[in-house]
C-alpha cells in the first residue's frame, strides 16, 4: 500500500528543487489544507493534495 503523504526528500526529487525548498512548498501547501480545516503534519503532505495542487491531477501519473 502507498503512503498517503509524501516528504520533503520526495518532493525534492520529484521537482528537482533543494531540500528546504521542498519544505518551504510543504509549509504553503499544509497551510492551504489548514484554511480547509484538514490535520496537517509538519514535513509532510497529503500526496493527493500534492499532485492536484503542482499538476491538476488527482492521481500520480507514471
Amino acid at each position: 500500500m502507498e503512503n498517503k503523504f509524501i516528504r520533503a526528500d520526495d518532493v525534492a526529487q520529484e521537482l528537482s528543487v533543494s531540500k528546504p525548498y521542498a519544505y518551504k512548498l510543504i509549509r504553503k501547501l499544509n497551510e492551504e489544507l489548514k484554511e480547509q480545516g484538514f490535520i496537517t503534519i509538519a514535513g509532510r503532505v497529503n500526496r493527493q493534495y500534492f499532485y492536484e495542487r503542482l499538476y491538476g491531477a488527482g492521481k500520480e501519473s507514471k
